[in-house]
């Protein structure tokens, strides 16, 4: 059996898969934000649980939303912050007494969506989540790209191209990221980037779903402020395409859920593109809510990871 976690700022899942990647069993619990020993006695109680249920000893990944230190094991994720700057993996490994895999939840993502029956065909996959935040992840031939510091596939830390403010204007403010620099593209591209956009340029705050309903609606404040979001994600995903030229992007997050994008994206992304390079196919994500724990199930099953 394949155990994948999903450690979130709010909540833990653990989803139970069989051999052929059929989700048996799935449970969530409150995370502790606070307490470490808290977290490690949770992640080791459902695990009991998973392996009660199951009659074996599963194997076990972790999907978190922060990244490994390459020199000794220890976890930066600003959102967890009772495991930031701890050795979750190797504590784990150590009170499980077996091998325990981690990896960033945007890679598990990633992973889970190039694991798709449909989507295993295509040889490099980028997964793009447009949520709250943005994050990434790249899978090359079925594996996870980590890079030397584990940071590949942070797109969302990319800073604004100069086309881009072609279209945001020079004067657009460059909002501060939670990394410490500004001008990161996840602060106008994520679903909390669409909504200061719209209230940047029309002084009123509208969630993102209101927005996408006013779009339809024919509102022309809405339909121009889309109009400006494609454009805006287009060069900046242009950029992408030309540095890693992927078969297939999938996109996931609760902004993927806008089929504008879709229809949009290759219509705009050739004049993002150089002459030769042709759009690669785009995707919304097939496994939704379940690819955290999908991805990190399935850590267990892919060659290790490429870094340099």
């Amino acid at each position: 059996m394949y155990y994948g976690f999903d450690i979130g700022g709010t909540k833990i899942e653990l989803a139970v898969f069989d051999s052929g990647l059929q989700r048996i069993w799935q449970k969530r619990i409150p995370t502790p934000r606070d307490d470490y020993e808290g977290l490690l006695n949770g992640l080791l109680a459902l695990t009991r649980e998973a392996d009660a249920l199951s009659g074996c000893q599963g194997t076990v990944g972790v999907g978190v939303p922060g990244m490994e230190n390459a020199d000794d094991g220890t976890l930066f994720a600003a959102n967890l912050p009772a495991a930031m700057g701890r050795p979750l993996r190797a504590d784990l490994s150590q009170r499980l007494q077996r091998d325990v895999r981690l990896s960033n939840d945007a890679n598990c993502f990633a992973l889970s969506e190039a694991w798709d029956n449909e989507f295993r065909a295509y040889p490099v996959v980028l997964g793009i989540i447009l949520g709250t935040g943005m994050g990434g992840g790249l899978v090359v031939n079925g594996r996870v790209v980590d890079g030397k510091n584990g940071v590949a596939g942070e797109l969302g830390h990319f800073r604004l191209p100069v086309d881009a403010l072609d279209i945001l204007g020079e004067s657009i403010p460059r909002v501060p990221c939670g990394c410490g620099r500004t001008g990161c593209v996840e602060n106008y591209l994520s679903g909390r980037g669409f909504e200061w956009l719209y209230a940047h340029f029309y002084h009123r705050t509208l969630s993102a779903p209101d927005i996408i309903r006013a779009f339809y609606a024919g509102d022309p404040q809405a339909r121009a402020h889309v109009d400006r979001y494609l454009a805006l994600l287009a060069v900046c995903l242009g950029n992408l395409l030309t540095l890693i030229d992927p078969h297939l992007v999938v996109f996931g997050g609760g902004l993927s859920n806008f089929d504008e994008i879709y229809r949009q994206l290759p219509q705009r992304l050739p004049d993002s593109l150089l002459p030769v390079a042709r759009v690669p196919r785009i995707e919304k994500a097939r496994h939704g809510d379940a690819g955290g724990v999908r991805g990190a199930a399935l850590l267990h099953l892919m060659s290790p990871s490429l870094s340099s």
